[in-house]
């Protein structure tokens, strides 16, 4: 059976993103762009919310083009162009594009159906409106939490409308001494 894996950076505090969906705290570095390759390489299907599907879709499909383009982005453009992509969406309904699919209604049933699938890991990067569903029915895996040394004090938070008790284990963590992040690695038990 495939996993899905949640791949997100969040605060001290546990937001994703500040009120106003403000991501400018979190660290990124070569350091931590090599880790999160090795972690995509692990995956032939990305998983998105609208807002984040729509970030993505501006700037990968073409990041590698671009004059001076750093070496993450001629990996991470690579591996989106070549990976399916899956929106949950109610707003794109109709959407027709290469490699992506939308997915309107009976989501948690069809992410069941895809995890039954032959395939490598299905990974969701930020969307955490998503992952929260998707945690409702049980159907997030593994979470890959880039910790980052920021309290914001309010905002999105990542575990949001649990409910009922989800055992965790930690099977990694790593230490980017440059930026301060910590990445945990947790399986559901």
């Amino acid at each position: 059976m495939r996993k899905i894996v949640s791949f997100m950076h969040v605060s001290l505090d546990g937001f994703v993103a500040g009120p106003a969906g403000e991501m400018d705290w979190i660290s990124v570095n070569d350091e931590i762009f090599d880790f999160a390759a090795q972690r995509t390489n692990e995956s032939d299907t990305a998983l998105y919310g609208r807002v984040t599907y729509e970030l993505m879709e501006s700037y990968w499909p073409t990041a590698a083009d671009k004059p001076n383009a750093s070496k993450h982005d001629i990996e991470h453009s690579t591996w989106y162009n070549q990976v399916d992509k899956i929106v949950l969406s109610n707003t794109l309904k109709g959407l027709q594009k290469d490699k992506t699919t939308v997915l309107s209604d009976d989501f948690h049933g069809k992410i069941s159906a895809l995890k039954q699938l032959p395939g490598k890991e299905i990974i969701i990067f930020g969307s955490p409106r998503a992952t929260q569903s998707l945690m409702q029915h049980q159907l997030v895996d593994e979470f890959w939490l880039f910790i980052n040394p920021v309290l914001i004090g309010e905002g999105i938070p990542l575990f949001k409308g649990i409910r009922e008790r989800v055992n965790l284990k930690l099977v990694a963590s790593t230490a980017f001494a440059s930026s301060g992040v910590v990445c945990m690695h947790y399986e559901k038990k």
